[in-house]
């Protein structure tokens, strides 16, 4: 007897609601755009990682408070670009669920599992940016505090994503004696309100209330750093953040714009979501392209945190950029010597035999005068607040 579960029923009301879904024209852009994407995010979140993680003139970046929670929102994209982008677009090319029961309960568990770590690590970074502006003599105790919020959204990610492991699984639809089997909550709801109460939480919990608390954090620091110019308005000696450090500025607007990007690619989706579950025809009048559409926008938040955090970051470009030079580096030619060009030990001469002056070499390299990397600056690399 095989142990392969057969798959579930599925209800005879839900039946005769269902229609065969085809790989048509809009499932196709699904699963050429998708494609793009995953490209496109994988590159982006592993370099980002490498760049947050990696060594720097082969010595450890030093610790800061914010490369754990970039770290935090990195794994959760990732998880969402090797793991729910393929399997998606191999379930539009094939339109049936082939994956089985296991398969299916474990892709929508992890789906909404990198959603969830996604939401919570940006719950974090703004609470953290709210500590660093409005509460900076808390700055002693804000790595631990940051480890024990990560690791209590985490858990609360896999609680509240854990329900996907009992609800979702392979059932077959259609008409009696219709081989189609699709990868569906239909199932284990004998009614309709359970599964709009059970959606309705997950939207609550997912999109509504991170919303409420980035609000609240960011809207209190706009209020804090418009209190702290009005008190240093009258003061002739002001610095030009308003007694706001630059690097905190900077890191502020990162995290808004980050905030910002979540709100924009996901709102449409969940909208789109709460109109269904609670009018479930508007399926019969909108555009195929549309839900496609829609979903492909969600996907696209993968995308758009390792490039705002590029854009502020310059350390991060700088890593960028060295590591597509030395995927170009030339191999050794016979003139060079241990490895060394000739150019460049005859450069080497020339400067041992220039007088140094007592601020060190004119090119600004000697000991004088530090080595103009972008880890000299204190504003150029955010992640040291």
């Amino acid at each position: 007897m095989s142990g392969k579960r057969s798959p579930q029923a599925w209800p005879s009301a839900n039946r005769s609601q269902w229609e065969a879904p085809t790989f048509g024209t809009a499932a196709r852009f699904r699963v050429g755009a998708t494609a793009l994407l995953f490209a496109v995010a994988a590159a982006g979140n592993l370099a980002l990682m490498a760049s947050v993680l990696g060594r720097r003139g082969g010595r450890q970046r030093p610790a800061s408070r914010l490369r754990p929670l970039m770290v935090s929102l990195a794994s959760a994209d990732l998880m969402m670009t090797f793991v729910v982008m393929p399997l998606d677009a191999a379930w539009n090319v094939t339109v049936q669920w082939y994956g089985g029961d296991a398969l299916c309960k474990l892709l929508s568990f992890l789906k909404l599992l990198a959603m969830y770590a996604s939401a919570s690590a940006l719950v974090v970074i703004g609470l953290d940016r709210y500590g660093a502006i409005v509460r900076p003599l808390r700055a002693l105790s804000a790595r631990r505090r940051n480890r024990r919020m990560l690791a209590l959204a985490w858990g609360l990610s896999l609680l509240l994503a854990a329900p996907q492991l009992f609800v979702f699984g392979a059932v077959e639809a259609g008409e009696v004696g219709v081989a189609f089997t699709q990868c569906a909550t239909h199932a284990t709801f004998s009614v309709r309100w359970q599964e709009t109460f059970y959606n309705m939480f997950h939207f609550s919990t997912l999109y509504l209330l991170p919303l409420l608390v980035m609000s609240c954090c960011y809207g209190r620091i706009m209020l804090h750093i418009h209190n702290t110019h009005l008190r240093n308005k009258g003061q002739l000696r002001r610095s030009g953040s308003d007694g706001i450090s630059k690097a905190r500025m900077k890191t502020l607007k990162m995290t808004l714009v980050i905030v910002l990007s979540f709100v924009v690619c996901w709102t449409p989706y969940y909208l789109l979501g709460v109109w269904y579950w609670f009018q479930p025809d508007v399926v019969h009048f909108t555009p195929e392209y549309v839900h496609h559409g829609l979903f492909l926008f969600g996907n696209l938040n993968t995308c758009c945190d390792p490039l705002i955090y590029g854009f502020y970051t310059p350390s991060f470009r700088v890593d960028v950029a060295a590591c597509c030079r030395r995927g170009r580096r030339k191999p050794p030619t016979a003139d060079d010597d241990f490895g060394l060009p000739v150019a460049r030990l005859r450069k080497d001469k020339e400067r041992q035999g220039r007088p140094r002056s007592p601020r060190g070499d004119r090119d600004g390299t000697g000991p004088g005068v530090p080595p103009t990397t972008p880890s000299t600056h204190a504003c150029d690399d955010m992640l040291e607040l």
